[in-house]
């Protein structure tokens, strides 16, 4: 790195009002320059959903510390798309999105709006992470996690990542975390359940719910098992969606030339 400041970037998919994102900018040095740029409303379950059709506004708003904070009237993909084109002052030395109310591990990553922007800056090729606390809730604790997330995102700095890699941090809550396990995604799936209502003018509208249900529960080296066990769960994430182990073997089936 360059002898200057290190930029850090901070989007969540919570909303630019949750506590977690401003926990996120208290772990970072205190040598860096921060900016914050967060949905304005709630956007979880986005993914790596964009903006089509429709304009996208920034507003403004009192620092935070020595965090600079912006808000963006869509999902947080449009918020690193924009503060990349529109905000920052050059290329961030680092993403970090998060912290999220609530687990982002298993096949979670692939609904997560926090995960969504973590992928979008990875596919810039800035070294980029995201954090999420099992817990719901508006006011987590994150004390006991703070130290895991400073320590780690001085090592982001200071060592980088992998080529296309970015990493899905989970970490348990209301404990003392045990230590951290790099590992990889517990195979799984959600319910998908939907509860039927009726509003006041009678007609039906229904509501998400459901459970993760973990499909490796006897498994050892996965999210879930470390997270059950209290440890922080650190998932290396690639872009690349390819899969690289089935190209031969499909090739052999589809392969074709015109005649």
């Amino acid at each position: 790195m360059e002898n200057r400041r290190p930029l850090i970037l901070i989007s969540n998919d919570d909303s630019v009002d949750a506590k977690g994102i401003y926990t996120l900018a208290d772990c970072c040095p205190e040598d860096a320059d921060i900016i914050i740029v967060a949905p304005d409303t709630q956007q979880s379950g986005k993914s790596s959903a964009l903006t089509v059709g429709a304009p996208l506004r920034i507003t403004a708003h009192p620092d935070h510390g020595n965090a600079r904070v912006f808000s963006v009237s869509g999902t947080p993909v449009d918020c690193v798309k924009l503060a990349l084109h529109a905000i920052v002052p050059r290329k961030p030395d680092l993403i970090l999105a998060g912290i999220n109310h609530g687990s982002n591990s298993g096949c979670n990553v692939i609904y997560s709006g926090t995960m969504g922007a973590v992928i979008e800056g990875c596919n810039e090729g800035i070294v980029s992470c995201g954090f999420s606390i099992l817990q719901h809730s508006p006011d987590p604790d994150f004390s006991m996690c703070a130290p895991y997330v400073r320590s780690m995102i001085a090592r982001l700095l200071a060592e980088g990542l992998p080529e296309g890699v970015c990493l899905n941090v989970n970490m348990p809550a209301r404990v003392a975390p045990q230590g951290v396990r790099v590992c990889r995604a517990a195979r799984g799936y959600w319910t998908e359940e939907y509860r039927k209502y009726t509003d006041p003018s009678g007609n039906p509208f229904f509501w998400l719910t459901g459970r993760f249900v973990n499909l490796e529960r006897e498994a050892v080296d996965t999210d879930e098992y470390w997270l059950d066990n209290k440890y922080i769960a650190v998932v290396p994430v690639m872009v690349d969606y390819t899969a690289h182990g089935s190209i031969d073997a499909l090739a052999e089936r589809f392969n074709t030339a015109a005649e």
